[in-house]
C-alpha cells in the first residue's frame, strides 16, 4: 500500500478545488510544503505568508473568514494551538457563536511527530485544550485516505475545524471512508475488549490488534461523532481501552469515552502529565510514557 503525508494529499485536494472555488484562502505563518508552493504559484491572489507570527495568523484568517472566504490557517501544530490560545478563544470560539465563519486550522506535528526536536515541538495538550473550546470541531485522522474524504467537508460545513496532522508519510488503514461525518470507523471487530484511538495510535493499534480478537476503532472526529452509532458497535463490548498520543485524563480521547461509556471498564492509555527531554525515535519517547508496542500489548492480555 502507498505511503503518503497526510498534509500532502488534503492540500493537493484543496488545490484541485481552487479552480473552481474561488473563496479558498490559505494562510500560512511561515511554514510550508510543496503543494502549498504549487497554491502560492497558481493563486498567489489567495495565499498569504504572515511570517512566523502565529496570533497574526489567526487574526488574518478571522477577517478573512467574515468576509466570506473559506480559509484554512497553516503551522506547526503545538504552535498554531498554543501561541495563539487566546486568539483562537476568542476571535472563533466565541465570535463563531454569532457570525458564522468557515474557517480550518490546520496544525502539523500531532503528538511526538517531531520526535527528534524535543517538547517545545511536541503537541501533547492540543486535543485537551481545543477539545475545551466550544463551537470548534477537531479532526484527528490517522491516514491520508480519511485526510482527503475530510477535504470536502471542510468545505460544505461552514463552522470553525481544528485538523490535526501527523508530520510522516504513512500507509492507509483503509481503502476508503463511506461516511465521514461518522467520525469513526471499525477497523478490526473482535470480542469483549475494544480499542479506540486516535491519529498515530490507530496506526500503532492496527499493527498490535492482528495478533488478538478484539475491536478496534479509529475515532477521528474528537468531539463530534456518531454517539448512537458507537454505542451500537461496542454493546458487546465489556472494557474499551483508549489510546492517545496526548497527556491522558485531562480532556481529550479518553476523557471523552470515559464520558459517554460509564457502564464499561475503561482503561485509559496515553502521556502521564510530564514533558520527555530523552531524545530518540518516536518508538523510544512512547516506550519512556508507558506507551510502547510491549506496553500496549501487556495491557491488552491482562484485560483479555
Amino acid at each position: 500500500m502507498e505511503i503518503k503525508a497526510m498534509r500532502d494529499v488534503f492540500l493537493l485536494s484543496l488545490y484541485e478545488e481552487m479552480a473552481e472555488d474561488t473563496t479558498i484562502f490559505f494562510v500560512t505563518a511561515d511554514f510550508g510544503s510543496p503543494i502549498l508552493d504549487k497554491i502560492r504559484a497558481d493563486y498567489p491572489e489567495r495565499f498569504m505568508n504572515v511570517g512566523i507570527a502565529e496570533q497574526n495568523l489567526i487574526n488574518v484568517s478571522v477577517g478573512l473568514a467574515l468576509e466570506g472566504f473559506t480559509v484554512y490557517a497553516y503551522a506547526i501544530a503545538p504552535f498554531i494551538t498554543m501561541r495563539c490560545y487566546e486568539q483562537i478563544r476568542v476571535n472563533i470560539s466565541v465570535l463563531s457563536q454569532v457570525r458564522e465563519m468557515n474557517i480550518n486550522i490546520i496544525g502539523v506535528g500531532a503528538g511526538v511527530s517531531y520526535a527528534m526536536s524535543g517538547p517545545t515541538h511536541h503537541c501533547l495538550e492540543d486535543l485537551s485544550i481545543m477539545n475545551t473550546l466550544p463551537n470548534i470541531e477537531i479532526f484527528s485522522p490517522a491516514d491520508y485516505i480519511t485526510a482527503q474524504a475530510y477535504a470536502k467537508r471542510t468545505l460544505t460545513i461552514k463552522k470553525p475545524k481544528y485538523i490535526r496532522f501527523d508530520a510522516k508519510p504513512m500507509a492507509s488503514l483503509a481503502e476508503k471512508i463511506d461516511d465521514i461525518s461518522q467520525g469513526f470507523r471499525v477497523l478490526q471487530k473482535g470480542k469483549k475488549v475494544a480499542i479506540i484511538s486516535t491519529g498515530y495510535m490507530s496506526q500503532k493499534a492496527m499493527n498490535i490488534v492482528k495478533e488478538f480478537d478484539i475491536t478496534l476503532i479509529d475515532l477521528y472526529l474528537i468531539n463530534n461523532y456518531n454517539k448512537t452509532a458507537l454505542i451500537d458497535s461496542l454493546k458487546d463490548i465489556d472494557t474499551i481501552i483508549t489510546i492517545e498520543e496526548g497527556f491522558k485524563g485531562v480532556g481529550g480521547l479518553g476523557t471523552t469515552i470515559n464520558t459517554d461509556f460509564a457502564d464499561k471498564k475503561m482503561i485509559n492509555l496515553g502521556f502521564d502529565k510530564k514533558y520527555t527531554f530523552e531524545i530518540g525515535s518516536r518508538e523510544f519517547v512512547h516506550q519512556e510514557n508507558g506507551i510502547g508496542e510491549s506496553d500496549i500489548i501487556d495491557v491488552i492480555k491482562r484485560a483479555i
